[in-house]
């Protein structure tokens, strides 16, 4: 779309050069996404601290996984949601739980529906969430903390997804087996 460049460590501006590095090291690659973010060290750096927070607050895999993907799927970006299946995989989460999510299908359990219900409020009403939706969040045993914690994985969200979609991000040899797009 763009032409935005994926960097490597040799290419990458200085300041991108040792966050790119942490990345190789994570992931034994350097994901396109982060190549693409590295033009920007600021973004890349905001990226990798909002990651490593959402993905070790106070939510577990499976919710993890309906956090990203509840976001990546109604934001329709094609890069995102095969790089969490992968993810949600690597993380043991039930295959079951990602397909309905890259389906649009229910959630297996009632506390899982009550945080996609309230994770899609929260994106679709631009952080306006009615109280109905926050009285039944907080009944599905969910709290304060896990209500903010949405808007830590929604942040981290936005500059993936919107970063994906300006740059037509490529998807990941290692994500193509769970190539997607929006129904």
């Amino acid at each position: 779309m763009n032409n935005f460049q994926l960097h490597t460590l040799e290419t990458a501006p200085a300041e991108s050069k040792p966050l790119l590095d942490k990345s190789l090291k994570a992931f034994g690659m350097i994901p396109n996404l982060h190549a693409v973010l590295a033009e920007s060290p600021g973004i890349l750096e905001g990226y990798q601290v909002l990651h490593q927070l959402f993905a070790n607050s106070s939510f577990n895999a499976e919710e993890l996984t309906v956090v990203w993907q509840s976001i990546n799927v109604e934001h329709g970006c094609t890069y995102c949601v095969p790089a969490h299946t992968g993810i949600a995989h690597s993380m043991k989460v039930d295959a079951a739980l990602t397909d309905a999510l890259r389906n649009g299908e229910p959630m297996p359990t009632e506390k899982l529906q009550a945080l996609q219900d309230t994770t899609l409020g929260i994106v679709r009403g631009r952080g306006r969430v009615d109280e109905a939706q926050v009285a039944a969040f907080f009944a599905a045993g969910y709290g304060q903390r896990q209500l903010l914690e949405i808007i830590l994985g929604l942040s981290q969200k936005v500059i993936s997804n919107y970063t994906n979609h300006l740059a037509a991000t490529p998807l990941d040899k290692a994500f193509e087996q769970f190539a997607w797009e929006k129904a």
